[in-house]
């Protein structure tokens, strides 16, 4: 599927920089991601449909919810990659067990920070392909 990149609150650093956060997603992952996530939506129908049909189809990997109130949530594999043929980054949605939460709204990590390492900004596009 393809997302456009866009900036939310900047919540997301503050939760991902946790000590427990990054062991618990190193454990999961294999990787300590970067501590943010970058933030896509769907760019057509159609890449909306793949997203609903990733949360219904595939398992993914479920984080229990943690001590201080933290939510559960789900991440599916990911690689990443700026334009078709260009360099695929491993990585992870991570889905927020949260009521009301955005079902436009895809939350990336990865080891390393995606924007700079793929020379993209709020705007750009990002293919996303979600692994079994």
């Amino acid at each position: 599927m393809t997302g456009t990149i866009f900036s939310d609150l900047g919540q997301a650093s503050r939760f991902m920089a946790l000590d427990w956060v990054q062991e618990l997603f190193h454990q999961c992952l294999g990787y300590h991601p970067y501590p943010a996530t970058l933030n896509l939506r769907p760019v057509t129908p159609d890449d909306s449909q793949v997203w609903q049909r990733v949360q219904c189809e595939l398992d993914g990997i479920a984080l229990a919810t943690a001590a201080g109130g933290h939510c559960a949530a789900k991440l599916y594999r990911v690689e990443i990659e700026a334009s078709a043929n260009s360099a695929r980054v491993a990585g992870a949605v991570v889905l927020p067990e949260v009521k009301d939460y955005p079902s436009d709204k895809i939350e990336v990590v990865a080891p390393l920070r995606l924007k700079a390492h793929l020379g993209v900004k709020d705007g750009d596009r990002l293919i996303v392909e979600f692994l079994r």
